[in-house]
């Protein structure tokens, strides 16, 4: 597979295909592709198990193979949001840990399991919480973060504190944690609850400064169903 990332705040991937190869794709994660590129959608799929590792049914359905049919195919994945979209290659030893909402796609032999989630306040991730999912197996895996991207290597027993969502990725060797934050930080917020995400080496992390949860929390109050709660 050959790929280009065009764009800057606003990048789009292009991935062009040889004859047969597939690609795995986020629902609703396709912007434009060229007409031999079939849709395999992932309840259909009986050999799934294997790509996608122990997921829920409702999870399958978020996730669709793509596949190149006679002759090269062009595919394309646009960003959501104003940020970046970044190439990983995952092979043995290097699996990555990922932000759910970050996944954007993947060659064919990546694979997705559950690695951390934790439920947290709802008004910042819109009551889903804080989801990471393990990505392993060999191939490319491509991710989409929010605004810029700052990573930082750390050392065995190294730690960082992170606000929660601006944790994008974290190579597997790394350990996280979510901690409250007590005291008068709170009572900025109108009595919600803070949390901050504890990540302590080895290895790589990839912070995002402007996560889509945070935004949507920050302009919640300027909504007109908003009630001040």
């Amino acid at each position: 597979m050959r790929y280009e990332i065009k764009g800057d705040s606003l990048p789009v991937l292009i991935m062009y295909l040889e004859a047969e190869e597939s690609i795995i794709v986020r629902g609703s994660g396709m912007s434009w592709m060229t007409p031999n590129m079939k849709l395999e959608a992932s309840h259909q799929a009986g050999r799934l198990g294997k790509v996608f590792g122990r997921k829920s049914s409702q999870e399958l359905s978020h996730l669709h193979i793509y596949t190149a049919k006679t002759g090269t195919g062009m595919i394309s994945c646009a960003s959501r949001f104003p940020g970046a979209i970044l190439p990983f290659e995952i092979k043995e030893g290097k699996n990555l840990v990922l932000l759910s909402s970050a996944f954007l796609c993947a060659e064919r032999n990546v694979e997705l399991s559950p690695h951390y989630q934790k439920k947290i306040n709802p008004g910042f991730f819109g009551g889903d919480g804080i989801v990471m999912k393990k990505i392993s197996g060999s191939g490319i895996c491509f991710a989409e973060f929010d605004g810029h991207v700052v990573k930082y290597e750390l050392q065995a027993g190294q730690q960082i504190v992170i606000e929660a969502g601006n944790l994008a990725a974290m190579s597997e060797t790394c350990t996280m944690d979510i901690h409250t934050v007590s005291g008068i930080r709170n009572s900025l917020f109108g009595g919600d609850e803070l949390y901050n995400t504890i990540v302590t080496g080895p290895g790589s992390v990839w912070l995002q400064t402007m996560p889509e949860t945070g935004l949507a929390a920050s302009l919640r109050k300027y909504l007109p169903f908003h009630t001040g709660k």
